[in-house]
């Protein structure tokens, strides 16, 4: 069993799908994590070389804290595009990782990268089996993996509206391994109080988890909605294996 967490950015994995995936490496489930960039914006202090660099780094050591790989599609922050290059880029991704189940970005969400991710890997999700699709030296994979969206950021759209998932993980259990992961991305502390009035990164994504957990009845969730559209998977693949673990509320 493969699973593939492609978000837009370092961090956005670890803020908003962290616990679960903290959850699932104790099956000793295969997990990839990808960023679509490597948060060449992430810095006004820095360069977007110097800071991609670190931001890479950090990724790498927070996916390596759960037994996870990690790559970075290379695409550049604000320069994500629905378009047929980008999606044979994550197309490609898609076929050297060859996962069951690929877990991304939600739409709506309040940038634009993570709307384009969401798109891209979706419809890289279709592609990835349809072999006259070429992509490059790895092969088509077999079928269509199955499709889960993350929360968006805080759980909300761009006016701020409540998204409310499909069904909410207890990450309780996991919930300082969480912070650790989240805590890897130290460069971020800086920029985020800057730019978003994140004085704290750790502490907003714990909140933010305590939110999400209210909703269910529980002190700390995460919040995912399976794709239904055709032809992609149906089972409930994600949650059958939770399920194994008590880990997954049904909304």
């Amino acid at each position: 069993m493969r699973i593939l967490a492609i978000h837009a950015h370092p961090d956005d994995v670890e803020i908003l799908a962290g616990g679960t995936l903290a959850l699932l490496a104790r099956t000793g489930i295969s997990l990839t994590i990808c960023t679509m960039t490597p948060g060449d914006c992430g810095s006004a202090e820095m360069g977007p070389d110097d800071i991609s660099s670190i931001r890479r780094m950090e990724a790498a050591t927070a996916a390596a804290m759960i037994g996870a790989d990690y790559l970075c599609a290379e695409f550049r922050d604000l320069a994500i595009f629905n378009d047929d290059a980008g999606r044979r880029r994550v197309t490609q991704i898609l076929r050297e990782t060859r996962p069951d189940i690929v877990i991304t970005s939600n739409n709506p969400d309040y940038h634009c990268d993570h709307e384009a991710t969401h798109a891209l890997v979706r419809d890289a999700c279709f592609g990835a089996s349809a072999p006259n699709y070429s992509t490059g030296e790895f092969t088509a994979i077999d079928r269509i993996p199955h499709l889960y969206f993350m929360d968006s950021a805080d759980g909300i759209d761009r006016d701020g509206n409540l998204l409310r998932p499909e069904f909410v993980v207890d990450v309780s259990e996991v919930i300082e391994l969480k912070q650790a992961l989240v805590g890897c991305h130290a460069s971020q502390r800086n920029w985020l109080k800057k730019q978003h009035g994140m004085d704290d990164y750790v502490e907003t994504a714990t909140r933010w988890t305590a939110k999400r957990g209210r909703l269910a009845g529980l002190a700390f969730g995460e919040g995912f909605r399976q794709y239904h559209g055709h032809p992609y998977p149906q089972s409930p693949l994600l949650q059958e294996i939770l399920q194994q673990l008590s880990n997954v509320v049904s909304q």
